[in-house]
């Protein structure tokens, strides 16, 4: 089942309501990552004011899913002795069906989920529609309807209506607001292929005797009433929706005799038996079984293709939380801080419209596949600013906004967020001018900072601004304040000239419209000063590296692979991987809390080296060439380095490191070929102690991930209509010249008609139009430039038998077998890794 936006704040109405002393707590099972984490604030925070218990539980993968499942959500059934409850899913299992996999179904009775229901807030794509449009409750209230189908009470086709009552189970799925707008045509199919019977294959389908023909004549209306429960007319009616429109009218006879009709003379006069026209014949049990296969075909034609899309990313969940607090009035700065954190991390992990990849800019690209921050993101955005004037309005003596160089607040109880046209720097108020433009993903791509005429063409746009090397490598709170009043004037005088376009928000801030980009600011008194990117890296550090920066020793074993793409869940390697997350998972938790930043300032480091490592790494793969091109994506592999480790145990500093490649070959490409979008990026890094490699793929974006043979066959379409053009040129200018010829003989001095030939050029432009036509449809396609590495690692060990582990929420990131590295990338590279 799935909630809409309009009735988000329902359940947990109802959840308030019922709850009592003896109620027992609700789990929160929550994702490793910032956007996850913040929405867990933001829900924890009001169920400590309604004084509802809580138990949070950290889960990194589907192993940990599972365990929870079995040992926290499995206990809470009805039919296992527990009493029910309500089990809240941050940012965890919107792609796969939650009913099995938390063990909620019983292999007897599969529908029966035990009083435990289910919330799921999830911004991956594609959802799983067995949660959004089943899940129903373990004790449904069902009504009957004209159909004889079975109905649970204030639920439509999946949707919750406000007449649900909840308290007896089921799964809910949290709408953003795209089931509604998007998945109509996936929710038809569903809920038709759910109330349609099983047809089975039998031996006189594929006979076409005529014996058998009128053997089933005789039987079909018992066979019809044994596949449905509903009576012969009602099924024939069904059945007939594939005919055409004049066959269903003439096979209709009784509806057509009891509908009342003009009389003509001709009808008037009484019809002998001998004229009355013979009654169709009913159709045969194979004739309805064939129709209803050919129903069945389709509606999961619809569904196969939703599911085959590949994997992309909506609104983030933080936002979705802190509109269940505004519809609760419970809305405030600190709640307010945590969904801007939220929405800002989304960019640092590479979170897009398209999939897990990077979100270089790319034209002529349809607005709902550009990347999330230039589409959907801009009205959240906007929406975010609003809420910051509304609750941060600014005294009368200052200005609404905070300049980067604008030093301290002006209160110790200043505790405000204020917006802020930040450059996009990392780390800027706690480090060095240099180093965090040195280690911004942005500017290090377009200025290819990791060779050393990068570095010099660094150096000296710092000269054109008139900053000396000394200055800018001094902490920046000690830089000299008049040049950090200045320095957002200075960039955006000069990083024209060097492509840096969008280095530095423009606008005057005087209007609420005049603000598009700018970024988020908080203050805590004197304390502490913190931009929400900055927040963001840092919680990503401490989920990624953990509270020291020194890299641990590899606690996580994976004894166990499986022979298949079915994921595995081992009682030898799940205990020791959440011992090794659970101290980062409530590291960061701690560091969000309210009017508490010492946790993240003193993780500040944790950062710095994080985003050291990945800057020195990824220029040593550039350098040393290392990044190859296949038939459908780049490849690297990391075998060596001092931060080896670190990116070998964390696949979320992985995904980084994939990122600022990937982003770093889409600029360089662009540069030189004028292609759009990004080549997706196949990144592993080899762990010698468990012999294994973790491999990430991240999509190109729009534009990218054309194979070899789809660039040769457009190369040679291309090719084939410039010789027809030239042929037909030629061609014309025969005709052309023999009419000439014709006319000197004649001694005909008139001018020559050249409409022909205008006409044929007309035909020419017109084709080239019809192509760009069809080139833009393609583009506009559902599904276009979507992430399916998942999909193809999938399909790669189906094929090789390669011994795979998917256990990561994104698909896209798995552990193969040290051996086995070599044959899996030779088979994913025959893959479509990105949607067409």
């Amino acid at each position: 089942m799935y909630l809409p936006r309009l009735l988000i704040s329902q359940l947990y109405t109802n959840l308030v309501r019922s709850h009592h002393p003896l109620s027992p707590p609700v789990l929160l099972l929550v994702a490793l990552e910032p956007d996850s984490l913040c929405a867990c604030r933001i829900l924890t925070s009001l169920l400590k004011r309604d004084y509802v218990p809580h138990k949070i539980q950290p889960v990194s993968g589907y192993a940990d899913l599972a365990r929870a499942g079995e040992e926290l959500v499995r206990p809470m059934k009805t039919t296992a002795g527990g009493s029910g409850g309500v089990v809240i899913c941050l940012g965890v299992g919107g792609l796969v069906d939650l009913g099995s996999l938390l063990g909620l179904e019983d292999e007897d009775i599969p529908e029966v989920m035990g009083g435990v229901e289910v919330w799921v807030l999830d911004a991956r794509r594609p959802w799983n529609l067995s949660n959004i449009f089943g899940g129903l409750p373990s004790e449904p209230q069902v009504v009957e309807t004209d159909t004889n189908t079975r109905r649970t009470r204030g639920v439509e086709k999946g949707c919750i209506q406000k007449s649900y009552k909840s308290g007896k189970g089921g799964i809910i799925v949290f709408d953003d607001g795209d089931i509604d707008a998007e998945l109509e045509a996936e929710r038809e199919a569903y809920c038709a292929l759910v109330e349609m019977p099983q047809v089975e294959e039998t031996e006189s389908d594929d006979d076409d005797n005529d014996l058998e023909d009128e053997d089933s004549q005789n039987t079909s209306s018992r066979k019809r009433k044994s596949w449905s429960d509903r009576d012969g007319e009602d099924a024939d009616i069904d059945l007939d929706e594939e005919r055409p429109r004049q066959r269903r009218r003439s096979n209709s006879g009784s509806s057509i005799a009891s509908t009342p009709r003009s009389r003509t003379p001709s009808s008037s006069q009484p019809t002998s038996p001998a004229s009355k026209p013979p009654s169709p014949k009913p159709p045969t049990a194979k004739q309805l079984r064939k129709r209803l296969r050919k129903i069945r075909e389709k509606h999961e034609l619809v569904l196969q293709q939703y599911n085959s899309m590949g994997t992309s990313y909506s609104e983030p969940i933080s936002t979705l939380a802190y509109s269940l607090a505004s519809a609760l009035g419970r809305e405030d700065n600190d709640l307010l801080w945590l969904a801007i954190i939220g929405v800002t991390s989304l960019e640092l992990y590479g979170h897009t419209s398209t999939g897990l990849g990077t979100s270089v800019s790319t034209t002529n690209t349809h607005e709902h596949h550009r990347s999330w921050r230039s589409t959907r993101s801009s009205q959240t955005y906007a929406l975010l600013r609003d809420e910051v004037r509304r609750l941060n309005p600014p005294p009368a003596d200052q200005s609404p906004t905070i300049s980067p160089g604008a030093g301290g607040t002006s209160s110790p109880s200043d505790t405000s967020i204020r917006l802020s046209p930040d450059p996009r720097f990392l780390l800027l108020r706690h480090w060095s001018l240099y180093d965090s433009m040195l280690h911004s993903p942005y500017l290090a791509s377009r200025l290819h900072v990791w060779n050393e005429s990068g570095v010099k063409r660094l150096h000296k746009l710092l000269a054109k601004m008139g900053v000396s090397l000394t200055q800018c490598k001094q902490t920046y709170t000690h830089m000299d304040m008049d040049l950090k009043k200045s320095l957002r004037q200075r960039l955006l005088k000069y990083a024209g000239v060097y492509g840096l376009d969008d280095l530095v928000p423009s606008g005057s801030g005087r209007a609420s419209y005049d603000q598009e980009g700018w970024g988020f600011i908080r203050s805590w008194g004197w304390k502490a000063q913190l931009s929400a990117v900055d927040v963001g890296v840092i919680l990503g550090a401490i989920l990624d590296v953990g509270t020291t920066h020194i890299p641990a020793t590899p606690s996580i074993s994976y004894s166990s692979f499986s022979e298949s793409s079915q994921r595995t869940n081992t009682a030898d390697d799940v205990p020791e991987r959440s011992q090794a997350l659970l101290p980062r998972f409530f590291a960061a938790y701690d560091a969000l809390a309210p009017n508490q930043p010492r946790h993240l300032l003193a993780a500040i480091p944790v950062a710095q080296h994080l985003l050291r490592s990945v800057l020195r790494t990824g220029s040593s793969l550039l350098m040393k060439h290392q990044i190859r091109h296949l038939r459908a994506f780049r490849m690297g592999v990391v075998k060596d380095g001092p931060d080896l480790a670190l990116f070998a145990n964390s696949p979320g500093a992985l995904v980084k490191l994939a990122l600022w490649v990937g982003e770093a070959v889409a600029v360089n490409e662009r540069d030189k070929k004028g292609s759009e979008g990004a080549t997706p990026l196949v990144l592993a890094a080899l762990d010698e102690v468990r012999g294994t490699y973790v491999v990430v793929g991240t999509g190109g974006g729009i534009g990218g991930g054309e194979d070899l043979d789809a660039r040769k066959e457009k190369a040679e379409r291309k090719a084939k209509k410039e010789t027809e053009r030239e042929a037909k040129r030629k061609v014309r200018e025969e005709k052309r010249a023999a009419r000439k010829a014709q006319r000197e003989l004649n001694g005909d001095d008139s001018d020559f008609d050249d409409s022909e030939s205008e006409s044929e050029e007309e035909e020419s432009d017109e084709e080239s139009e019809d192509e760009d036509e069809e080139e833009m449809t393609r583009r506009n396609k559902r599904g276009y430039g979507h992430n399916r590495f998942g999909i193809a690692f999938q399909e790669v060990v189906e094929e090789t038998n390669a011994r795979v582990k998917i256990d990561s929420f994104d698909h896209c990131i798995v552990e193969v077998k040290k051996e086995d590295l070599g044959g899996f990338l030779e088979g994913l590279s025959l893959k479509a890794v990105v949607g067409r």
